[in-house]
């Protein structure tokens, strides 16, 4: 017995789809938790306090679908927050992490993985010469925000409403993702000397940038943007967005970073960048490179990255950096990913899946936007079309636990935020998506 109720259940595994019995449930595990973790959760929008109602805990995960400890089966919209293009628990990347397991989990040392999956980033992303591999998005950020004002002698940030790019301090100023579930857009703990330094505009907003700019461009470092907001929700850039923001950090000498951790190898081979036909100075990239394993990278010029520790005065180090679990997995995913031709297939299956819910919330008579790129999309419940974070915050949210709950009933897990994006895998087939839309038929209905 291990606090106080009986482990070994949680950790038996069965088959998908199994008919085998559970003895826990999510709510003891939850009430345990609760004992031991702040809020009961390693991560603020697990805990569901934007929807209500106690979370669930899973067992096991493979292909689209996640098995609750009770031995439910739900169709999985969140899929690990983006990485597990594949899905779940895919067989490939399975084995090259056990093998590279049996050969030992870190070394604190080179390993030839490391150097794969860096050329295999270089050859994929077309700015860029050379790779630093660190252990998370956030860790990437830090460093990449760390990179710019040593590269430029500058201290000021810029970055946009709503975007989240972890919880680094300099950069916990009017951000997305669990910040607008808690309904806080600061953090305590943020000095203010730090924040002071970030300036934060409305995304889209193409007058208020250029204002920045001609106010005090000469301050400025560097511009870090999801080139595709996807942590209040999901927004696209208007046309001409993205461009003007490129063109006005050549001209003021400061250096744009895109934080590609949700957009990075799931959007196309290229990401973000390669849809908009935007290149920015240096790309941050996250999980989604270790097929769902902890990681992160910061890429770039090799004029730039190499200002990076042990060449240059920017320091950064990590000891599980470029871990050969991490690069086995990263390098498998990416293979299937080309063998697989696997963007149009999951554009065509994100498509398919936005359609449907926006022709069932017609039906029903539920005024909603369904945002999509590729096989990310999220449903707003407003008439209104979403173009920033403003445009987000006005969505009617009630309605959107209800529908959660609606979905979550039928066994479909979405997000449990409006202000998060719903993610696709290779696995999400005809039937998880037919299945989705008859779920959702059902409950804009009862809406």
């Amino acid at each position: 017995m291990v606090l106080g109720f009986d482990m070994a259940n949680v950790l038996s595994v069965t088959d998908v789809g199994s008919d085998s019995e559970f003895t826990l449930r999510s709510e003891e595990v939850f009430e345990e938790a609760l004992r031991w973790m702040p809020g009961g959760v390693s991560s603020p929008v697990r805990a569901f306090r934007a929807v209500g109602g106690a979370p669930f805990f899973v067992k096991k995960a493979r292909g689209a679908r996640l098995v609750t400890v009770e031995g439910r089966e739900l169709i999985d919209y969140v899929c690990g927050w983006g990485p597990h293009i594949l899905g779940h628990a895919d067989a490939r990347i399975v084995s090259v992490v056990q093998k590279a397991a049996e050969g030992g989990l870190s070394f604190g040392v080179n390993q030839p993985g490391e150097v794969e999956l860096a050329r295999r980033i270089v050859k994929a992303l077309r700015c860029v010469e050379k790779v630093r591999f660190c252990n998370s998005g956030t860790e990437a950020v830090a460093t990449a925000i760390r990179l710019v004002r040593g590269a430029t002698g500058r201290d000021v940030i810029v970055k946009f409403a709503g975007c989240y790019h972890g919880h680094v301090d300099a950069l916990l100023v009017s951000g997305g993702s669990g910040q607008l579930t808690l309904g806080r857009p600061d953090s305590a703990g943020v000095p203010g000397q730090v924040a002071v330094l970030t300036r934060v505009l409305p995304f889209n907003d193409m007058q208020a940038l250029r204002g920045l700019f001609a106010e005090i461009g000469g301050e400025i470092a560097g511009v870090i943007v999801e080139p595709v907001p996807a942590n209040a929700g999901l927004y696209l850039p208007q046309a001409g967005f993205l461009e003007s923001l490129k063109e006005l950090c050549l001209r003021h000498g400061a250096l744009l970073i895109f934080d590609e951790v949700m957009t990075g190898f799931r959007l196309a081979r290229g990401g973000a960048s390669e849809i908009f036909g935007v290149q920015p100075d240096i790309f941050v990239l996250g999980k989604v490179i270790g097929g769902g394993l902890p990681v992160g990278a910061v890429c770039g010029s090799a004029r730039l990255m190499d200002l990076l520790a042990p060449d240059g005065p920017v320091y950064h180090a990590g000891t599980l950096a470029g871990n050969p679990m991490v690069t086995a997995a990263g390098v498998a995913q990416l293979d299937a990913l080309e063998q697989e031709e696997a963007w149009g297939r999951l554009a065509l299956a994100g498509s398919a899946l936005a359609e449907g819910l926006r022709a069932a919330a017609r039906a029903a008579g539920v005024q909603v936007q369904v945002q999509q790129v590729g096989s990310m999309l999220c449903v707003y419940f407003t008439a209104n079309p979403v173009r920033n974070l403003s445009d987000a915050m006005l969505c009617d949210t009630e309605m959107f636990a209800r529908f959660f709950h609606g979905m979550l009933k039928r066994g479909i897990y979405i997000p449990p935020s409006q202000f998060e994006s719903w993610f696709m895998t290779l696995a999400h087939g005809e039937e998880e998506v037919e299945e989705t839309i008859k779920a959702s038929r059902e409950v804009f209905c009862s809406l």
